[in-house]
């Protein structure tokens, strides 16, 4: 059976063809076309691509209240587009201002409690299950593994899991070093992570690449090089094991269609 492989559609690709790319669906940021002509996304779905939702503003992980009018717009732009797949990131996004970035949160039983609250408040104003992403965080504390705390976090809200791999070897390379603790929270490695979770709450994958930023002395979430070949042969792995698609994503200077082109054939797998 050959894999289900998608593409996070950005601005860049306005003008391919994109039916000419190996991608069976996509994946969009809905707080960019919630005020837009939103016909490209409608003809991707007529042309049998269905279109996924994925945002950075929902603030799941935030402490100001929850705005009814822009989970009003999402549930409205999900309604017309007739599919049922919203995400966004275990993270914070922005209280006093929305600061489009994400920002750990921490890793406590307390953090649990109050982040599961409001992920069903959300699940309850979208009228549909959410799925959340792991993100990777550069600095964080906490009582609990990264692991543990989704797994908890999504138990309590019932929720699903939108798994990002390239996240996971982001925080291992950066974090496996630290002792966990109070102080820090060593990064665990992508097979041990996936082997712990509930993958009846995984939805798909996310897979990019990252650069190591010298500045910093750390790797950097970029989504601007190719897929390791590691977290690739993973994606392929679950995708046979657990039959859940995988979508690429490049934000950042993005190649040109070919180059999409041939990360997508890359990803392509089949089951025996």
């Amino acid at each position: 059976m050959t894999a289900m492989i998608g593409l996070g559609f950005r601005r860049e690709m306005a003008d391919w063809d994109l039916f000419s790319l190996p991608a069976a669906f996509f994946e969009v940021v809905p707080e960019n076309w919630i005020r837009r002509d939103r016909a490209p996304l409608h003809r991707l779905i007529e042309g049998g691509r269905p279109v996924h939702l994925h945002g950075v503003s929902l603030n799941l992980g935030g402490h100001t209240e929850l705005s009814p009018a822009f989970l009003g717009d999402i549930r409205a732009l999900l309604d017309e587009l007739g599919q049922p797949h919203c995400s966004d990131h275990l993270a914070a996004s922005g209280d006093a201002h929305q600061l489009y970035d994400l920002f750990p949160i921490p890793f406590t039983e307390a953090e649990v409690r109050r982040v599961s609250e409001r992920i069903a408040r959300v699940q309850d104003a979208l009228g549909r299950r959410i799925a959340v992403e792991n993100s990777t965080w550069y600095t964080n504390v906490g009582e609990m593994s990264e692991l543990d705390f989704l797994n908890e976090v999504t138990r309590q809200a019932d929720c699903d899991i939108l798994l990002d791999l390239n996240n996971i070897v982001v925080n291992h390379k950066n974090h496996a070093g630290q002792a966990h603790g109070e102080q820090g929270l060593g990064g665990m490695a992508l097979a041990d992570f996936v082997q712990g979770l509930d993958q009846r709450r995984v939805t798909y994958l996310h897979v990019a690449g990252h650069e190591f930023d010298e500045r910093f002395g750390m790797h950097i979430d970029t989504h601007s090089q190719p897929v390791e070949a590691g977290t690739r042969e993973m994606a392929r792995h679950l995708q046979r094991e657990w039959g859940v698609p995988v979508l690429l994503e490049w934000d950042n200077d993005v190649p040109t269609q070919d180059v999409i082109h041939q990360e997508l054939a890359c990803l392509r797998s089949t089951t025996t």
